[in-house]
């Protein structure tokens, strides 16, 4: 058991004490073990999506209401759509009651009540490298997508779809967006320049886009622009996912450039994971590979398949939320979500089949199974998987030297357990793991700046850190 783990035994039992005084059913050893036990469940359950602290939940957000019989529908019947399980095959009718007051009597008026245990200008001790938690910049909501400009300005890209410059201390909206759609975990999620952004000015941009004629229906879309001060301009479409569905979840999509100017990219399998992913006829549960403009390379793995999308570079994956590239060997390498238990870090190779939902590591949200095999032939393993989740987000690899026991190390941003995840490679060997900012919040990205320092976005309360090495 690691220190994470018996944080969080704390943490539910502390909430569930404050709990069962708080609820009008706190007379009873019968219902004081059933609100106890709903802390547990919760954590086990429902952490990974919505937060250990119940920070998730919104009274926007809620799907049929805020009150008690409203909550229990929603965990006895869940909601396919957005990605919510059924848990009446998981819990009686009197732990899912419980579950649905320890949510309900769990949440604090104050939300800031739930700022992180990491404050800003903290002196930092990892294993192996003194830093300094700088903020940069604060009151954000979600921020997803960040990527430099040449002149150091810093375009940061929020779920909500709102794209700003931070520059001189300043936020500045950019207008021009295409329309997103912003439901579940989709909105606008990532930014990247072109490696000769400098001469041709593309800046590319990732998002949940709505189907043609729909207000409903959508999947992951990539436009490319230009910027016009704080306008984007000459936009153009470059890939459009397919299918389209009304469901929420499993978009995706981090983009990155290679060293031959090949754009990566991966999109979820969208909540249909027993037909998408194994599929080479639709775009989800895949990693891609375009030429800048959106052309598809010729030595693509499936472009002479039968019926098979030909920017489909591999297979078989659930939801990649994290894409880099190694700044030494150029190898794509991709972190995904698994279910409960199972997320992943792979090494992306062409045609490869990597499994999902055929092998996993991981088991339903409701605790029930849906394969029984972790490896099959003709299957590629993952370097690394986690269990339980961290909830992997955007992730890349340290360059430079300003933090020279890193470099080359993997970062990897994690939405559960609130941390960076630190990855030592020995080639292509996970070899050590480190979790760094533990309690720092939900993170939702770490990025690389030109000049060297790591940045890292995190959500609730959203804001932008910067790690400053202390030699």
């Amino acid at each position: 058991m690691n220190q994470m783990y018996f944080k969080l035994l704390a943490f539910t039992f502390v909430v569930s004490i404050v709990i069962i005084v708080s609820c009008s059913s706190k007379n009873g050893s019968e219902e004081s073990k059933l609100m106890i036990q709903a802390g547990v469940n919760y954590q086990n359950y429902c952490a990974g999506c919505h937060g250990n602290n119940l920070e998730k939940f919104e009274k926007k957000d809620w799907m049929y209401g805020d009150n008690i019989q409203s909550i229990v529908n929603s965990i006895t019947h869940g909601r396919e759509d957005i990605g919510m399980p059924a848990f009446q095959v998981t819990f009686s009718e009197k732990e899912i009651v419980a579950l649905a007051n320890y949510v309900k009597e769990g949440l604090p008026e104050d939300k800031e009540s739930l700022e992180p245990a990491l404050s800003a200008n903290d002196q930092v001790e990892s294993e192996v490298q003194k830093f300094i938690v700088d903020t940069i910049v604060s009151g954000l909501g979600v921020p997803w997508g960040l990527e430099f400009l040449p002149n150091g300005d810093l375009l940061i890209a929020e779920r909500s779809a709102k794209l700003y410059r931070f520059s001189n201390n300043q936020l500045f909206e950019i207008s021009g967006l295409p329309d997103i759609m912003v439901k579940g975990q989709g909105g606008l999620m990532d930014l990247e320049l072109h490696p000769d952004y400098e001469n041709n000015g593309w800046l590319y941009i990732s998002y949940s886009g709505f189907a043609d004629g729909s207000n409903k229906e959508g999947c992951t879309n990539i436009m490319r622009a230009k910027l016009d001060g704080n306008s984007l301009v000459d936009k153009e479409i470059i890939f459009d996912g397919f299918p389209d569905t009304n469901r929420g979840h499993h978009w995706g999509c981090k983009l990155e450039f290679d060293k031959d100017g090949y754009l990566y990219f991966g999109v979820g399998d969208r909540g249909n994971r027993d037909v998408n992913p194994q599929s080479l006829d639709n775009h989800c549960g895949k990693i891609h590979r375009i030429f800048d403009d959106g052309s598809i390379p010729e030595d693509n793995p499936f472009v002479n398949t039968a019926n098979a999308m030909p920017s489909i570079y591999s297979y078989g994956h659930r939801n990649p939320q994290g894409t880099c590239m190694h700044p030494e060997t150029g190898e794509i390498w991709v972190t995904e979500h698994g279910p409960r238990g199972g997320d992943e870090l792979n090494l992306i190779k062409p045609a490869i089949n990597y499994g999902w939902p055929v092998i996993s590591y991981g088991i339903n949200y409701n605790g029930t199974k849906f394969t029984d095999l972790t490896e099959k032939e003709g299957m590629e393993q993952p370097v690394t998987y986690w269990d339980p989740s961290i909830a992997p987000c955007g992730t890349t690899f340290v360059k430079g030297d300003r933090y020279k026991n890193w470099k080359n190390n993997i970062l990897i941003g994690s939405l559960r357990f609130m941390h960076v995840e630190r990855v030592v490679l020995e080639g292509n060997e996970v070899v050590h793991h480190e979790r760094l900012l533990e309690g720092v919040g939900r993170v939702r990205n770490v990025e690389m700046s030109p000049d060297g320092f790591v940045y890292v976005a995190i959500e609730t309360p959203g804001k932008i850190l910067k790690l400053v090495p202390v030699d």
